[in-house]
């Protein structure tokens, strides 16, 4: 499947799954658990969609892991998504070397 097919899905489920309350209910929904439920969709098919590839992008799932957690936790110190994305394929790219 191309890669614009996967993005057309994600944009229609998220699209579907968030225009559903706007059509049925005419009142706020007040419920806080489906209101998060609804907040968080987007990035749950996202990661969804992302995780798989990123395992089988490389060809081994040791350098895909070691780039993975590389991302968190630069991600997790809030750097830049370009300094993520190349210091994860970096790290990538050298486990590789060594494998």
């Amino acid at each position: 499947m191309s890669v614009a097919a996967y993005i057309f899905v994600m944009a229609a489920v998220t699209y579907i799954i968030r225009m559903i309350p706007f059509t049925f209910f005419n009142k706020k929904i007040k419920s806080r658990f489906i209101r998060s439920f609804l907040k968080y969709i987007p990035y749950t098919v996202l990661s969804a969609m992302t995780i798989p590839a990123i395992f089988y992008s490389t060809g081994s799932v040791v350098t895909a892991a070691v780039g993975t957690i590389a991302a968190v936790v630069l991600a997790f110190f809030d750097l830049p998504l370009i300094v993520v994305a190349l210091f994860a394929s970096l790290a990538a790219y050298l486990v590789g070397l060594f494998l």
